[in-house]
C-alpha cells in the first residue's frame, strides 16, 4: 500500500469518526432513525394492511418497501449534513489542513451507511415481530445486504452532490424530500397494476421498483428474474455519476 493511499485511508477514517460523533449528538436525528422504521412498520401493517389486497399477507408484501423508504430517508439526510458543513465555514478550516479533500465527503457517506445499518436492522426486527417470515437462503441474504449497501451509497452520494450544489441546509432538506417521493410511485406499497395506466409505465420501469422487487423475491426465496441486475445497473450507474459529480464539485469549491 502506497503512502498516499495510507494517508487517504487515515483521513477518511478520521472524517468518518467526526461525522459519527456529530450524528451521535443530534438526538432528534437519532430518535427519527430509531423510531421512524418502527412506526412505519406498525402503520402499514396494522392500520393500512387490513384494506390492502395483494394476494398474500400484507406484511410479507410491504417489508421491502419500508426498508427501502427508511434507508433512503436516512441516506438522503447526508445532503443536509454536507450543506451544514458548507454553510458553517468548517470547510475553510479543513482546507488549511494537510488532508485529502475527498475524505470530508467520504466521512459523511460512511456515517450515513453506518446509521442505515442500525435503522435497517430495526426494520427487520419490527417486521419479524409483526409476523414477517422469510425463506431466504444465506446467499439470498447476502444479495439483500449487497443491494441495500449499493442503494444507500447511491442515495448518499446523490444527496452529497445536492448538498454541495445548494449549499443551504433548508434547500438540501427540501431536495431530500423530493428524492424520497419516488418510492411511493413504485411497487413498494401496492402492486403496479392497481395504479392508473398513466402511472403504471412509470412505476414499472423506475429504479425503485426494480430494487424493491429484487429485495422482495430474495427475501421470500423465489426467483428474482432480472430485477437484481436491473437494480444493480440503475443504482450502480447513479452511484458512479453522483460520486464523480460530488467529488469534482467539491474539489472546485475548495481549490
Amino acid at each position: 500500500m502506497s503512502m498516499t493511499t495510507t494517508w487517504s485511508l487515515g483521513d477518511s477514517i478520521s472524517m468518518s469518526s467526526r461525522s459519527l460523533r456529530i450524528l451521535s449528538r443530534q438526538i432528534d436525528t437519532l430518535l427519527i432513525t430509531i423510531l421512524l422504521p418502527v412506526f412505519l412498520m406498525l402503520l402499514f401493517v396494522y392500520v393500512l394492511g387490513g384494506a390492502m389486497d395483494v394476494g398474500t399477507d400484507y406484511v410479507q408484501y410491504v417489508v421491502p418497501g419500508i426498508i427501502v423508504l427508511c434507508a433512503g430517508y436516512g441516506a438522503a439526510g447526508t445532503g443536509v449534513s454536507v450543506a451544514s458543513d458548507m454553510q458553517s465555514g468548517v470547510i475553510d478550516r479543513f482546507r488549511s489542513l494537510p488532508i485529502v479533500s475527498s475524505s470530508v465527503l467520504i466521512g459523511h457517506v460512511v456515517a450515513s451507511l453506518t446509521s442505515n445499518v442500525v435503522s435497517t436492522t430495526l426494520v427487520f426486527v419490527a417486521a419479524f415481530v409483526t409476523g414477517f417470515r422469510t425463506d431466504a437462503s444465506p446467499l439470498d441474504w447476502l444479495g439483500v445486504a449487497g443491494l441495500l449497501v449499493l442503494f444507500v451509497l447511491a442515495v448518499s452520494w446523490t444527496a452529497t452532490a445536492v448538498g454541495l450544489a445548494v449549499r443551504n441546509v433548508e434547500a438540501a432538506s427540501g431536495a431530500s424530500f423530493i428524492m424520497l417521493f419516488l418510492p411511493y410511485l413504485s411497487s413498494a406499497f401496492v402492486p403496479t397494476d392497481t395504479m392508473p395506466s398513466a402511472l403504471q409505465a412509470i412505476a414499472r420501469h423506475q429504479p425503485f421498483t426494480h430494487l424493491i422487487e429484487a429485495l422482495r423475491t430474495l427475501l421470500l426465496g423465489s426467483d428474482p428474474g432480472n430485477s437484481v441486475w436491473l437494480a444493480i445497473a440503475w443504482f450502480g450507474g447513479i452511484l458512479v455519476v453522483a460520486f464523480i459529480a460530488a467529488t469534482q464539485r467539491f474539489q472546485r469549491m475548495t481549490s
